[in-house]
């Protein structure tokens, strides 16, 4: 989760500011928020997350220690590609998370039939990284999604519009499985050479290479 904080500070015998942070991770805002404390100048601290709830000290603390054992802080590479050949699509995705104050690395690939284009490859591929996350157990978070899709990804920010039929199915497809599971995206969209693992991953899968991996990554 990504928040800001916010505080007054008071001078003593002097005046009174309000103050306001830009956005960062949850774990980060508590620790410069405790040094903030520790001045003794600053009175009603809160965090505010992006949907602009508010949080105490307390409840960010509470927070943080309740997600060390579940995943979280995830980050999904995608990737699809598409044989028009024969007519058979490869999908790849890479999940980065956190876990017990360890970081690990979910790889995963697959081969399907049924698609019709690039496009629809690359929708699919992060209907898979959902699938993914869903197994994991990864829920009502902030997740980053990173591709080389700016199809996809524009569309599904609502910049660009959705004109194939298909498409506007996998993008309806994609933000009710968000919703289902209260994911909070944010996008990125990356060169091909920055999204070499998925890529990878999705021609594997159109090679015929099954791939599926999770390893524990050194701090």
């Amino acid at each position: 989760m990504r928040v800001r904080i916010e505080w007054t500070y008071k001078k003593p015998k002097g005046p009174t500011t309000f103050f306001k942070s830009e956005e960062m991770k949850a774990a980060e805002a508590v620790l410069i928020a405790e040094d903030l404390i520790q001045t003794g100048r600053v009175k009603e601290l809160q965090f505010l997350d992006t949907n602009d709830q508010s949080w105490s000290m307390k409840e960010m603390n509470k927070f943080l220690r309740g997600i060390q054992t579940e995943p979280h802080d995830a980050i999904v590479y995608f990737d699809g590609g598409f044989d028009l050949e024969e007519k058979v699509s490869g999908l790849g995705c890479v999940v980065y998370y956190a876990q017990n104050h360890k970081n690990y690395r979910l790889r995963t690939n697959a081969k399907v039939e049924g698609l019709k284009s690039n496009n629809e490859a690359e929708y699919a591929a992060l209907h898979l990284a959902l699938q993914e996350l869903d197994l994991l157990g990864i829920r009502h978070q902030e997740v980053t999604f990173a591709g080389d899709s700016q199809v996809v990804i524009n569309q599904l920010l609502d910049e660009w519009p959705v004109m194939e039929e298909e498409l506007s199915k996998w993008a309806d497809r994609i933000e009710n499985k968000m919703d289902e599971s209260g994911i909070r995206p944010s996008y990125s969209v990356l060169s091909r050479k920055k999204n070499k693992e998925a890529d990878r991953l999705a021609t594997q899968a159109l090679q015929g290479v099954e791939v599926r991996s999770t390893i524990e990554l050194e701090n």
